[in-house]
């Protein structure tokens, strides 16, 4: 492994130009092609595609296209679980997702970060990243955007449109921008 990839790997800034990165992207997105480009009753060839493509594929989870994703090999979703349409997962750093999850359409899980006070480091394009963890039995409406080093606790709800900028408990509903707890369930 290449000195970018295990920075990026530990959540250091690295350089995203890194050609051993570059090709890992290139990898995930001709698979991602592939996927996207499958046919409504072509299940099975979906499944095959995302098990090469992610790093772990839970027993009777399923993703409908368009997908996007940086690598794919960072992205763990466990049992049971559904993306809906146009979910875009920024996998610079592990996505974990829970089992018999429901993730509404358009959702977006980000993990890559920039330097906000360093204005030249960003200029010349180090990034970092950092992971997102989401329960068990979690569910989000339509449009949720998952900001950099979120965990979402078990059996929570988080409404259309809301952006997670911090972490949430186990059992409540959230929504808004940013996202707060309304109530416990």
């Amino acid at each position: 492994m290449g000195e970018q990839k295990d920075r990026m790997l530990r959540g250091e800034l690295y350089r995203d130009n890194d050609p051993e990165l570059v090709a890992d992207r290139r990898r995930a997105q001709a698979l991602v092609d592939r996927f996207n480009g499958t046919g409504a009753e072509e299940t099975g060839e979906r499944d095959t595609i995302l098990r090469e493509l992610l790093g772990k594929l839970g027993e009777g989870s399923w993703i409908m296209p368009r997908f996007q994703c940086d690598y794919g090999y960072l992205i763990e979703i466990g049992a049971n679980s559904f993306l809906n349409y146009d979910a875009i997962l920024l996998d610079c750093a592990p996505i974990k997702i829970g089992s018999d999850c429901s993730i509404g359409p358009r959702c977006q899980l980000l993990t890559a970060l920039h330097p906000m006070e360093d204005h030249e480091l960003r200029r010349q394009r180090w990034e970092s990243a950092a992971p997102i963890t989401i329960g068990n039995n979690v569910w989000f409406g339509g449009g949720v955007i998952v900001c950099a080093g979120v965990t979402i606790g078990d059996d929570t709800v988080v409404g259309a449109g809301s952006v997670v900028t911090r972490d949430l408990p186990s059992k409540v509903f959230a929504a808004g921008n940013p996202a707060r707890v309304i109530r416990e369930l």
